[in-house]
């Protein structure tokens, strides 16, 4: 499948593209910090472009509801749409916090594939019972 291949050229790439950086702690810290600027990018959207709302509440739904009903409930606090400018550089953030995801994987000798592999076939098994 080529989407394997690609994932597993992505993080081959990382390992040989990673030289000042190949502690475990570097990584760890990297990653951290990357995680960190995802989540500000996504702040200054808001904050700064004004492209996307966050009209935060608490989710209200019914518990003796249908699993499907409390899901179509539940909302993701997000109005609008981001522009093409945040947008691009929400996922420069995101790229290069998968770049250090794939760095702690390298080191720690796990295959990214693999471990999605894996967690898909956890979702899919326990369902709407893997609840997160």
């Amino acid at each position: 499948m080529l989407k394997d291949i690609m994932l597993d050229e992505f993080q081959y790439t990382v390992s040989e593209l990673l030289v000042r950086n190949k502690s475990i702690i570097d990584s760890i810290t990297k990653f951290q910090d990357s995680n960190a600027r995802v989540n500000r990018s996504i702040v200054k959207a808001v904050t700064h472009c004004g492209c996307i709302k966050i009209n935060a509440r608490k989710q209200a739904f019914n518990e003796s509801e249908e699993f499907e009903e409390v899901q179509n409930a539940l909302e993701t606090h997000l109005e609008g749409k981001l522009c093409d400018n945040c947008k691009d550089i929400i996922e420069k953030e995101i790229g290069r916090n998968l770049f250090y995801l794939a760095s702690i994987c390298n080191t720690l000798d796990l295959n990214i594939y693999d471990i999605l592999l894996k967690e898909l076939e956890r979702v899919r098994l326990l369902g709407k019972y893997s609840l997160r």
